[in-house]
């Protein structure tokens, strides 16, 4: 029986060909826009409050809708609210709610429309900065969970809870317990990606 042939071992660049990608479990891989958004954005901890502001609302916005849809809109809802400027929003009147209104680029809801335009107001009245406001439901660092699957993770918690409370107190609106924790989630205040997710911040 002749001696088997050594094989050579595969080169660096077809190893890494071989090489899956975990990601959560509700990522949609057929999505592109959806897969940038989970593996670029998604629980990356943001501190800019006018990012902070935009995600805000766009969780308000996709109330009752697929994230899918508000990822297809997102350049659509910069046009419309002034590249999120904060200060520009709380100016918009009812012309601008009607105006709004039209535009095909965003959720035609008034009373989702005329919610950011009262968040911004809420903003500005603030007595801490957002920023600040937003992280103290977490003691101002990322809170990392461990889910070994998607169905593990809850639609909201008690952080979420008392965050939803304190916003609407202050003014805010379409800030729901499950609507914060999901912003919760996207501005990285948590990380909630699960166990075998490749973008899990490293323990």
């Amino acid at each position: 029986m002749p001696k088997p042939t050594p094989r050579r071992p595969p080169t660096r660049r077809r190893r890494s060909n071989l090489v899956r990608v975990f990601r959560c479990g509700w990522v949609p891989v057929d999505d592109p826009l959806y897969v940038t958004y989970h593996d670029e954005e998604w629980g990356v901890p943001v501190r800019d409050e006018r990012v902070l502001f935009e995600l805000l609302n766009l969780e308000g916005a996709q109330a009752g809708l697929s994230w899918s849809t508000i990822l297809r809109k997102r350049e659509g809802y910069r046009h419309a609210f002034a590249d999120w400027d904060i200060e520009a929003i709380a100016d918009f009147d009812e012309s601008d709610v009607e105006r709004l209104l039209g535009d095909a680029g965003i959720v035609r809801h008034r009373g989702k429309i005329e919610s950011v335009i009262d968040n911004a107001r809420a903003t500005l009245a603030l007595d801490v900065p957002l920023t600040e406001l937003l992280w103290s439901f977490v003691g101002g660092e990322p809170k990392v969970n461990a889910w070994h699957t998607v169905g593990e993770i809850p639609p909201q918690t008690v952080e979420s809870q008392a965050l939803s409370k304190e916003l609407k107190r202050r003014g805010f609106r379409f800030t729901g317990p499950t609507t914060c924790y999901a912003f919760m989630q996207s501005a990285g205040l948590v990380d909630d990606h699960t166990l075998d997710c490749f973008r899990r911040a490293p323990t």
